[in-house]
């Protein structure tokens, strides 16, 4: 199989209507902070026993295509001793990894941030392959202010994106390119989309540059909101509008799939604005779908509470919540199905 065809048997099997991709890729701080509020040490094997619990959740693959893992999850095993990669290739689920080391703030350039990682990345890929791997994903952030982010912390993050997802496709990986306005702030929504669309036409021009295949990459962005501080709140539909105003005008019709983030929203105000996006523009040249982490894990982990008589119950709830944003996929979501099992 030749590595176009190879990319491309793994875009059909992850971009299909109705499912999304479930981030399951907390670092160890991250997922640390996540198991505090319900009493849970973060030890290794802690971990594996709850990313066991979200992959070996009966009927998942109905509304999950794909799993971002974290690099530890590839060496970890199922309670009957299957490597967690191998628990979901067998159900049809595409493995990915996260393959950025986190970020920091650009220097000389007060208030934006850079990520890092690059270095010896194909080394890494070739071996996250050799453990199932078929996608991966990389993370730059921006944090909005009066000053930031600045044309040379939009410049530079849209570089290394690129340097990334050129690297990935050259071995036949998959990039899920995430550029992330963070939600961090009093700005209101006409600013996030001001930024936002400054920061998708730098991407793409620097992908167009670096030979990135662009019906070979996933886009994961933020949709368009106002920050969580700023005074007015707005309605999911009009957070569709914004968001597809903003992205009709900068993402070329050539990438298969726009996965949004969740990036701070509860799961109920997640699953209402990705279903307002499909359910009132369904003629969009992309497949308008879901790559969550908090918003698809909260309520298993309220679940959970690290108890293994609470597993069922842990898994029913991430049952619900890949079948509601499967059905805000569809554009079939009601509020009203919040209140099912």
């Amino acid at each position: 199989m030749t590595i176009a065809n190879e990319l491309q048997a793994t875009i059909e099997q992850m971009v299909q209507r109705g499912k999304g991709i479930l981030a399951a890729d907390e670092s160890h701080p991250t997922i640390a902070k996540r198991f505090v509020p319900i009493n849970v040490e973060s030890t290794e094997e802690n971990r594996r026993t709850y990313r066991a619990l979200l992959f070996t959740t009966p009927g998942i693959e109905d509304y999950i295509s794909g799993v971002i893992q974290f690099e530890e999850t590839l060496g970890q095993c199922s309670d009957e001793g299957t490597p967690l990669p191998e628990v979901l290739s067998r159900r049809g689920i595409v493995p990915g990894v996260k393959v950025d080391k986190g970020t920091g703030p650009l220097a000389l350039s007060s208030g934006d941030f850079i990520t890092y990682g690059l270095d010896g990345l194909a080394e890494r890929l070739e071996h996250y392959k050799s453990r199932g791997v078929r996608f991966a994903k990389w993370r730059e952030v921006y944090s909005i202010s009066e000053h930031t982010p600045t044309a040379l912390g939009i410049a530079v993050n849209a570089e290394i994106l690129a340097r990334y997802a050129a690297v990935c496709q050259e071995l036949g990986v998959v990039p899920i390119v995430e550029p992330e306005v963070l939600i961090d702030g009093d700005h209101s929504l006409a600013r996030c989309a001001e930024v936002t669309e400054a920061v998708q036409k730098e991407l793409f021009h620097t992908l167009h540059r670096h030979h990135v295949v662009l019906e070979h990459m996933i886009l994961k962005p933020n949709m368009i909101l106002p920050g969580k501080d700023h005074a007015v709140m707005s309605s999911a539909e009009k957070i569709a509008a914004a968001t597809l105003r903003v992205f009709r005008r900068t993402v070329p019709a050539a990438v298969p799939s726009i996965n949004f983030l969740s990036g701070g929203l509860s799961p109920e105000e997640a699953t209402a604005n990705l279903n307002a996006m499909n359910a009132g523009y369904p003629s969009v040249p992309w497949l308008l779908s879901f790559s969550y982490g908090r918003a698809l894990q909260q309520t298993v982990l309220q679940s959970w509470q690290g108890k293994a008589e609470n597993l069922v119950a842990a898994q029913l709830a991430l049952l619900k919540r890949a079948r509601l944003n499967g059905a805000a996929q569809r554009g079939e979501y009601l509020a009203t199905m919040e209140a099912s099992n």
